[in-house]
């Protein structure tokens, strides 16, 4: 508590409290009360981490020291082609498949310079066969990566990860590599995210977008951060393109500013920016027998 009320004063008396964002603090008085802090960033390296480096690593002047992908059988079997129904059906072939996209996020990682985990998150409907074609393949990349049991053994099934990443963090390396500066154009921000990060091969834009990026200069806050919306189910900016696309085009067809945020958005494709519930609630899946046994639940 002492040590709480110590980083809360400091922040207070330096004048940042009403300046700082919310998820910039709560990690900042995580970093004074813990010997490790961990971000849930969000939906893979093109999007939460890309997000985590560009805007809240900068904003906060931290610097993150490993980082983890959270890689799922399920999740590679559909970049490998497989349908939402059948994902449930054993099939290294379509996991092997599938692991161009799981390159990527990888190879996004390293492009900001950082040690990186590979964390298979095992349920049990995965295979033995399925797990090592994922294990495997990051060995031969030399990529640390570990089995996960967290699902189905708790914390003890997280001990083995948690021993890597230490690991990681605590191994010699620098400061994370932004993709972009923030002097850099609106524009020219937008086409390293957009190359660097997704692997596109340009970047177009609808005339309302080019409208917003005027106002924006003339308001002198081009040199905000950008925080893209786009589909989590695809490297591109369309859901259908699964693995790893090449030589695609993102499209930006409007642009917000949050002022106030402190960042840009551009809007990418047909994206939903609040998605709804499924056609088909979890819920009708899940039951409960007479002895008090629940089915169901993943």
């Amino acid at each position: 508590h002492h040590s709480y009320l110590k980083s809360f004063f400091t922040l207070y008396t330096k004048n940042e409290l009403n300046l700082t964002p919310d998820w910039v603090l709560a990690t900042k008085v995580g970093m004074s009360l813990s010997d490790y802090v961990v971000t849930e960033a969000g939906f893979g390296a093109d999007l939460g981490a890309e997000k985590f480096m560009n805007i809240k690593c900068h904003a906060a002047g931290i610097s993150p020291d490993a980082v983890v992908i959270v890689a799922t059988v399920r999740a590679l079997k559909y970049h490998g082609g497989i349908t939402l129904p059948d994902l449930r059906l054993p099939n290294a072939v379509a996991v092997k498949l599938g692991l161009e996209n799981l390159n990527k996020h990888i190879e996004n990682i390293k492009q900001f310079g950082l040690p990186v985990v590979v964390a298979i998150n095992h349920f049990i409907t995965d295979t033995y066969e399925e797990i090592m074609v994922i294990k495997n393949h990051c060995e031969n990349l030399g990529v640390a990566v570990e089995i996960c049991r967290g699902w189905e053994l708790g914390g003890k099934g997280s001990l083995d990860l948690a021993r890597q990443v230490i690991a990681a963090a605590e191994s010699p390396h620098d400061s994370y590599i932004p993709t972009y500066s923030p002097e850099d154009s609106i524009k020219t921000k937008i086409e390293k995210i957009a190359a660097n990060i997704y692997g596109a091969k340009s970047v177009q834009y609808s005339q309302i977008a080019e409208d917003e990026f005027k106002r924006i200069e003339e308001l002198g806050l081009h040199q905000l951060p950008i925080c893209m919306a786009k589909t989590q189910s695809s490297l591109s900016d369309n859901p259908q393109q699964i693995g790893r696309p090449r030589d695609f085009i993102i499209t930006i067809r409007e642009v917000e500013l949050a002022a106030g945020a402190g960042f840009i958005i551009p809007i990418t494709g047909k994206i939903m920016r609040m998605p709804g519930l499924p056609m088909v609630p979890a819920a009708e899946n899940i039951d409960i027998d007479e002895n008090g046994q629940i089915a169901g639940l993943f």
